[in-house]
Order: C-alpha cells, then sequence, then structure tokens
C-alpha cells in the first residue's frame, strides 16, 4: 500500500507500520527529518510544506496520515492566553482545510490529526486519548497510557521514550534538538498501528463489497 505520512516529525504513528508498505514521509524541518530517516531509512523522505504537498499529490496514495500543527488549538494555548503567557491569535484552519479537501476528493482512506482544542471543533472528530482523529472510516476505541509530564528532567525523556517506542541513541548527532517537545509531539505508536490496520481492514473489505461490516 502506498502511504503519505504529512508532517512526520520524528515518527511516532509510524514506528509500528513496519517496512511492507511504500511510505512517503513529509517534515518541512530537515533536522528532525534527518532523525526520521535514521530511524526509518527505507520511507522516502521529503523535507517541503506538507500542506502543499498533499494538495497537489493525494491523488498518488492508498492511505493517507496528517497531523497538521497543533499549538493554535490546543487547550495549553488557552491557558497561555489567558495568563498573559502568549498573545492572541487565530486558529490555523489549514488543518479543516485538509480535512475538506480529503474528505471531498480523497478515493483512499486517511486519518488527520490533532489536539483536543480550546474551542467545539468545527468538524465533529473521533476522540482518542489526548487526541482528535477525523478519518473516512470507524476508529474502534482504544486506551492508550500516558507518560508524566510533571518535569522536564531526564526520567521525563525517558517515560516518552517508552511510551513512543523510539530511542535517539546520539543526541550529539542532531543540531541541537529540543528532545522533551519531539517526543511530546508523537503519536503514540500504539495508536498508529491500531488506526493502520483498521484502514487495511477496511480496504481489503472494499474488495469484496463488506466494508459496511466495519462501519
Amino acid at each position: 500500500m502506498k502511504i503519505l505520512n504529512l508532517y512526520s516529525g520524528i515518527g511516532g504513528n509510524r514506528k509500528n507500520w513496519g517496512n511492507d508498505h511504500e511510505i512517503t514521509a513529509i517534515e518541512n524541518n530537515p533536522e528532525i527529518a534527518k532523525i526520521y530517516q535514521d530511524f526509518f531509512p527505507n520511507d522516502k523522505m521529503i523535507v517541503t510544506d506538507a500542506h502543499q504537498y498533499l494538495l497537489e499529490h493525494f491523488k498518488e496514495y492508498d492511505f493517507i496520515w496528517s497531523s497538521p500543527p497543533c499549538p493554535t488549538h490546543s487547550r495549553l494555548k488557552l491557558l497561555c492566553i489567558n495568563t498573559g503567557q502568549n498573545k492572541l491569535e487565530y486558529p490555523d484552519m489549514r488543518l479543516y482545510q485538509e480535512i475538506i479537501i480529503l474528505q471531498i476528493f480523497f478515493k483512499g482512506k486517511y486519518v488527520v490529526e490533532n489536539v483536543i482544542g480550546y474551542y467545539e471543533p468545527l468538524i465533529i472528530p473521533k476522540k482518542v486519548g489526548r487526541h482528535y482523529f477525523w478519518a473516512n472510516f470507524k476508529i474502534p476505541f482504544i486506551k492508550i497510557p500516558h507518560p508524566s509530564l510533571k518535569t522536564n528532567d531526564k526520567s521525563t525523556i525517558a517515560n516518552w521514550k517508552k511510551h513512543t517506542g523510539l530511542d535517539i541513541k546520539n543526541w550529539h548527532g542532531y543540531n541541537k534538538p529540543h528532545k522533551e517537545q519531539l517526543f511530546k509531539n508523537c503519536v503514540d505508536s500504539g495508536i498508529g498501528l491500531h488506526i493502520l490496520n483498521r484502514a487495511l481492514e477496511i480496504k481489503e473489505a472494499d474488495k469484496y463489497g463488506q466494508a459496511k461490516i466495519f462501519e
């Protein structure tokens, strides 16, 4: 299956997908892209703007995962605005632009992921853990444990490594990445596999006209 992994980060959602698929990852930060490529050397990595790439290439894939930037939507952002730590700014509506394009024009299976926002979502999502998911197939419930976020010390980084299944052995090989933020931006690898497997089930059922079984 041809998979497009947009806003790939270091690959938390992709961790358990294996190497049986043709995966293209899109990340606009070259240093983060380098970490992803070191983890997943078989994937095709393109350093570019994921939002524009989706618009121009979505027809080329069977399954699309998109995780657009979340800071302007998050409940933490609202807290920071209310306490004067951040200035007020518009939510980044590229999130909904991508959902609409995929809903209307994409013939394969897709999922768009973001954080639970501080406002009522404009398009109703599925809530899983600390995430919202918009998809054109049903995502069954899955319970995923969440790591401790109480401190910014080595123990917290260790918790995130365990949670994501990713462990960067040599941080000195990269240009001073913000370790905790890289891990916090990851979707749990268990959720990533759970959703991909569901998409594969639906795709297989579609072949035999049995998709309604899974809806």
